[in-house]
């Protein structure tokens, strides 16, 4: 799917860069199926933070001994990568290694094993170990969907074993599982230390199967009071393979005489770059031709930076994009699930119009990605058939027109309201709490936010997460 980079720009980056590593470097010295060797070489020749990283520089091996002696030095490929990492508990969270590419392409087409549910796990409260979980979002038409479950159910238990910190990863990382369903009780207090939450023998048996999500979950056009029509976009993945569907909406909301957007993003982890400029110019309109965003790649990589600009159509000869030429725009966010391209829509956006963010801040992702194959160019033709490592490590920073990189801690919202297992609503419905609000700011009724309110504490794992969900990625146009 992908080549992230233009290869004939990279190929002769990663030719020189190899070659200077130092004089008397023989790379056929070290063996080419090395997978230890395509990962430090890649990561040498692409890495933003190369130079932050002295075991990537071009002169840290004197002799191909000296080199092959480093790498044994390592337990696995991915002990390695991770060495090669800045700062990973803070700038680099998001640069993976993968040993099956194969998944990790199917996972940005939006094709992964999946029986179709999103949740958030808590911790029961007045506990520290044991754990629940409650549903946020369940994807259209897959097993989830099919079998009648809904946002806002509440799990207690799995394979009829309660919950812990412990044994949650296992229990809800199989392929099948039963989810056995609870009742949670706020004894009717604002007090969260004393909710309670119940099994109420209900459940249902889910089975993980291929599943191809349509990154639109839901639009509509919303008739308020007083005839303002308001488009509401739930858009999960900016997947390019969906380009003229999502360009389809935009087209339907027009015709319906829209002229006020709320753009749901809470679940969408980023995707295609090429894709969010798309959806930027959808929203607008009157800003063609002008800088959207803009690409830094590392000093090695400068003739790769680019500009993304606003256009009216999608890719070259393409269609012609439907606009709104909106000055305003909504846009829904969640902490742990809003990122990267999500985050450039809301960056790039604000420096050319009011973006009214609602929700939580965001996670903090300005970073781009791309996919680096063991090949002589690095891309996918002429890869080595020896194995199926991939790696998907940080490549270039993005900006806004004006130079603004997304904030490591996330973009904060104009309207904090944070989703509880109590407060989560039907998505879509105008009563659902975050369009609530934004449709109570577009009609001037007053705003409203759940501050006041608290809920139990959630547990922060990156394994809750799809694979790949959270990468901000180049890919062909």
């Amino acid at each position: 799917m992908m080549k992230n980079l233009k290869l004939l720009a990279l190929l002769l980056a990663v030719t020189t860069i190899l070659s200077s590593c130092s004089e008397d470097f023989d790379d056929n010295l070290v063996a080419s199926s090395s997978v230890k060797d395509f990962v430090w070489k890649g990561m040498n020749a692409v890495y933003l933070y190369k130079s932050e990283i002295p075991d990537l520089a071009n002169d840290r091996f004197a002799t191909n001994e000296e080199y092959s002696n480093y790498l044994a030095d390592f337990e696995s490929p991915e002990a390695l990568f991770e060495s090669l990492k800045h700062q990973p508990e803070t700038i680099d969270r998001f640069s993976i290694i993968t040993d099956n590419y194969i998944n990790l392409r199917n996972q940005f087409l939006g094709v992964s094993l999946n029986n179709g549910l999103e949740f958030n796990l808590y911790f029961v409260p007045g506990s520290s170990t044991d754990i629940f979980g409650a549903i946020t979002l369940v994807l259209n038409d897959s097993e989830a969907d099919n079998s009648g479950l809904q946002r806002d159910m509440i799990f207690r238990a799995v394979d009829g074993t309660n919950l812990t910190a412990s044994n949650y990863p296992e229990l809800l990382s199989q392929e099948t599982y039963t989810l056995n369903f609870a009742d949670y009780d706020n004894n009717g207090t604002e007090d969260v230390n004393d909710d309670i939450v119940t099994l109420n023998g209900e459940s249902e048996t889910l089975t993980k199967v291929q599943y191809s999500e349509n990154p639109i979950h839901i639009a509509k056009t919303i008739t308020l009071d007083n005839n303002t029509k308001v488009g509401y976009l739930m858009y999960n993945q900016f997947n390019s393979n969906f380009n003229n569907a999502l360009n389809n909406v935009f087209g339907d909301f027009a015709s319906n005489g829209v002229t006020e957007l709320v753009l749901d993003l809470r679940y969408n982890g980023g995707g295609s770059v090429q894709t969010a400029a798309y959806l930027g110019s959808m929203i607008t309109g009157q800003f063609t031709g002008q800088v959207y965003s803009k690409a830094f790649y590392n000093e090695n990589l400068a003739s790769n930076n680019r500009d993304y600009l606003f256009t009216n159509s999608i890719g070259a000869g393409g269609a012609a994009i439907n606009s709104l030429n909106l000055n305003k725009v909504y846009v829904l966010t969640t902490n742990r699930r809003t990122a990267s391209a999500s985050e450039l829509v809301i960056n790039s956006l604000s420096a050319y119009i009011d973006v009214v963010v609602i929700g939580e801040n965001t996670v903090g992702k300005t970073q781009i990605s791309t996919t680096i194959y063991d090949s002589p160019d690095l891309g996918y033709n002429g890869r080595n058939p020896g194995h199926f490592y991939a790696m998907q490590p940080l490549v270039a920073n993005s900006v806004n027109v004006n130079d603004e990189l997304v904030p490591t801690e996330g973009l904060t919202p104009n309207i904090e309201l944070r989703e509880y297992p109590s407060t989560l609503g039907v998505l879509g419905e105008i009563n659902e709490p975050l369009l609530e609000a934004a449709l109570q700011d577009i009609s001037g009724s007053g705003r409203f936010n759940y501050n006041a309110i608290s809920g139990p504490e959630p547990v922060n794992d990156k394994r809750l997460f799809k694979p790949f969900e959270q990468e901000m990625y180049i890919d062909n146009e």
